[in-house]
């Protein structure tokens, strides 16, 4: 039996939202229309105050679109139940819904809650959603990044290609700062050796000797390359653009992650010791799995993490016929590659720093029954976020003797 039997089934578009009210599952009046600004939840307010029991708030996640709405609801301690759009759609076609309309997806919207209650949950601190903006955003300068190392490297081809080879990874700032200063072949072969050792030494992190290594090298290169671009041409112009972007990106990503770390201690400190326990998480990876995942403990079992996460398998049901189908999707994609990246990063450490999941994850590998092993990734994650919640959930550190002894892990 339903504790709450008021709902206002609200769909939100970019501007305004429509607005259906529903009492024991009948439709009260006329469907009303708010803009989403701060006379718009005024109006809504007035009609939400109308009734002895405050009443229930249904919408979908729609973006960015949905945020002020959500904000209003928590400032005014207005409980709410705030639906992934994908599994709003499936819950209102399951009950028939054969139009689409703004009046009638606001109504059906309302109904979810009669027809398919869904468990309301407690508010994030709204640190968690500072903590997943600022993970966004590292995601965009990361994009960012991979533009303009992918223009790097083309403008090289016609003015300098050798120097991709001066160090091992042609990626990082003392690489950028490098080719900052010698863009073009002819750059190095007009000055001497102790001109161009000098200017190495000016590279934060270059000593005497590394920087005699690479003026030899420097000068190999140059007498080697046969540049189409003039030295005084656009392409340099481009080349030394390009670097200032590069270093000014990967600057802004380390602000970032240090930004998070504090927003991170001041709402789960724990949570971050705890992932920095397991093999393969590092600093950065932490943070992020804290931003994208938000406090575990709102979750009461690891399955609906992986709904959240998009990795829970999908059914197609037919008549007599039920089938299960490969991972939905339907989640948090950015959480979803950062766990199956962690899945990597475990396989580079476990030498040093063994893990039960990669332990799994090899003796599926080498199974000869076992086809694919990105599926088998997928069954490596599941079993990362039984880790994580179980880590979260006990509050302890992860401890290799222990997830070999457990089988849930």
């Amino acid at each position: 039996m339903m504790n709450q039997n008021i709902i206002f089934g609200i769909d939100v578009s970019s501007r305004s939202s429509t607005v259906c009210v529903v009492i024991d599952r009948i439709k009260q009046g006329n469907t009303f229309t708010i803009t989403n600004d701060s006379f718009g939840y005024q109006d809504l307010l007035d009609h939400l105050n109308q009734y002895l029991i405050t009443p229930l708030v249904v919408f979908e996640a729609t973006g960015v679109y949905s945020l002020s709405l959500q904000a209003f609801l928590e400032d005014y301690h207005i409980k709410y139940l705030k639906l992934n759009p994908l599994k709003a759609k499936k819950l209102m076609d399951n009950n028939l819904r054969h139009n689409k309309t703004d009046k009638l997806d606001a109504y059906h919207l309302a109904l979810i809650q009669f027809s398919s209650p869904q468990k309301l949950q407690a508010p994030q601190p709204r640190e968690y959603h500072e903590l997943q903006a600022a993970s966004r955003y590292y995601e965009e300068l990361t994009r960012a990044l991979i533009v303009n190392k992918n223009q790097l490297h083309r403008n090289l081809q016609s003015t300098f290609p050798q120097i991709e080879h001066i160090l091992s990874n042609p990626s990082g700032k003392i690489y950028w700062t490098i080719v900052s200063l010698f863009p073009h072949a002819q750059y190095v072969l007009d000055m001497n050796e102790d001109q161009v050792k000098q200017r190495l030494l000016s590279i934060s992190g270059i000593g005497r000797q590394r920087a005699q290594y690479l003026t030899a090298r420097l000068y190999a290169f140059a007498r080697q390359a046969y540049p189409y671009d003039r030295k005084d041409g656009i392409t340099v112009r481009a080349i030394q653009r390009t670097i200032s972007n590069l270093l000014s990106l990967s600057n802004e990503r380390d602000q970032v992650i240090n930004y998070m770390e504090k927003l991170t201690k001041v709402v789960n400190a724990r949570a971050l010791t705890i992932y920095l326990s397991i093999p393969g998480i590092a600093r950065t990876t932490a943070l992020r799995l804290i931003a994208e995942l938000g406090d575990l403990r709102r979750f009461d079992t690891s399955a609906q993490i992986d709904a959240f996460v998009g990795i829970d398998p999908g059914r197609s049901q037919s008549g007599d016929k039920d089938s299960r189908l490969g991972i939905t999707k339907h989640g948090n994609h950015i959480a979803r590659k950062i766990l199956y990246r962690v899945i990597t990063q475990m396989e580079t450490v476990k030498t040093t720093c063994p893990c039960h999941i990669t332990d799994y994850y090899d003796k599926k590998k080498q199974s000869s029954h076992s086809r694919g092993y990105k599926k088998i990734a997928i069954a490596s994650v599941h079993k990362l976020i039984r880790t994580l919640f179980a880590l979260i959930k006990h509050n302890q550190l992860y401890d290799y003797n222990i997830a070999t002894q457990n089988q849930r892990l």
